[in-house]
């Protein structure tokens, strides 16, 4: 039975995957889900690199070697990657209430 205080830290641990120094999933929660670990982190690290491009892009148009159209493509490209990762967090997060509220 999953207690609210593993939630907490399982929701707090997948808050810093991309973080250096990220806790470490624990070996016994990882044993069933290891695939769907690896598909998060991957996500999170795309997520990520769609912010770090449109940084770049934003940072070559100002220094005047980039075209304005790349880099309102790359922020929206990261807009809508970090837009589809809150909705997918919001309805794991509605998932795992509904779940907290069955009987057992």
């Amino acid at each position: 039975m999953t207690t609210n205080a593993f939630a907490a830290g399982a929701y707090a641990a997948i808050q810093n995957i991309g973080a250096k120094g990220a806790p470490k999933i624990a070996p016994a929660a990882q044993a069933g889900g290891s695939n769907f670990t690896s598909l998060l982190s991957s996500t999170l690290e795309s997520v990520g690199e769609a912010g770090r491009r449109a940084d770049g892009q934003a940072m070559a148009v100002a220094g005047g070697k980039a075209n304005v159209v790349d880099v309102v493509t790359a922020v929206a490209e990261s807009e809508t990657a970090l837009q589809t990762l809150v909705a997918v967090r919001d309805r794991v997060i509605s998932a795992y209430e509904e779940i907290m509220r069955m009987q057992i």
